[in-house]
């Protein structure tokens, strides 16, 4: 796994943070009023919480991390970006909560984070920064207690083939070793943020998940897949107020999927 993907992609996130912390989409205001920022999706998945350990792999700046442990879970988050974890160190401090929060790469998790936890999660965006999944499964499963859960989910990989901006099908539906290169500009949290930095990114269909999971001995209790995406991210969505985004168009088409897994 090449050190230049990573250290672009930080790069990158360390720029996102300051700007989703001001933007729409994350509404700070109301989190730090106490507005849970899990969509419905995850949390209609997930079992009460309240006195489970959780690793949360990918966390970003904490905001997820720290609603669960408001529910009553220990939480540990996991993310690369200096920014992110800074800011979510700050969070867990200004809200009074317990929160364990750890800056590596994620691939680099068992030389950082010790023990063995009732819940594994991750959600909306981890998949695409990751060269290998196969290697990111088996570290999630074994930090997995006998009987663990597992929560997935991520937005399609039928989503992520078409560019958007055209649109068009510019992406494979399937996991290449060779990552997309691409310069972003702005963010999906705030478009106009003053952001422009290289990417890597990796596609991966629903059986390349699926697979090196079950080879774990993973038990697969829950797969669905929605027609609806819970976040305001594509081109001319409807749906605000019902918090179901979807685009003009007459075709149907997964916006999002998820997965349940037992250990």
């Amino acid at each position: 796994m090449k050190k230049e993907y990573f250290e672009t992609n930080k790069a990158l996130w360390n720029q996102k943070t300051p700007a989703h912390l001001t933007s729409k989409m994350y509404d700070m205001e109301a989190f730090l009023a106490g507005k849970n920022s899990i969509d419905s999706i995850v949390m209609d998945k997930m079992e009460d919480v309240k006195g489970k350990s959780i690793l949360h792999l990918q966390c970003h700046f904490g905001q997820d991390s720290l609603s669960l442990a408001r529910l009553g879970a220990k939480v540990t988050g996991v993310d690369f970006s200096g920014e992110a974890i800074k800011t979510a160190h700050q969070l867990n401090e200004q809200l009074g909560l317990d929160a364990t929060f750890v800056e590596c790469n994620v691939y680099d998790t068992e030389q950082h984070v010790e023990g063995k936890f009732d819940i594994v999660f991750a959600s909306y965006g981890f998949l695409p920064w990751l060269p290998d999944f196969t290697e990111w499964a088996r570290i999630a499963h074994s930090y997995l207690k006998t009987n663990g859960r597992m929560y997935l989910t991520e937005f399609h990989p039928t989503m992520n083939m078409f560019d958007w901006e055209n649109p068009k099908a510019a992406y494979n539906y399937f996991h290449s070793e060779t990552p997309f290169e691409e310069i972003v500009q702005g963010t999906y949290a705030d478009k106009d943020a003053d952001i422009s930095s290289k990417e890597y990114f990796w596609n991966y269909s629903i059986h390349e998940v699926m697979q090196p999971l079950l080879k774990l001995g993973m038990q697969l209790i829950d797969f669905e897949e929605y027609d609806y995406s819970p976040y305001d991210l594509f081109n001319d969505t409807k749906g605000e107020k019902e918090g179901k985004y979807r685009m003009p168009i007459e075709v149907q088409f997964p916006y999002v999927w998820s997965m349940v897994w037992r250990k």
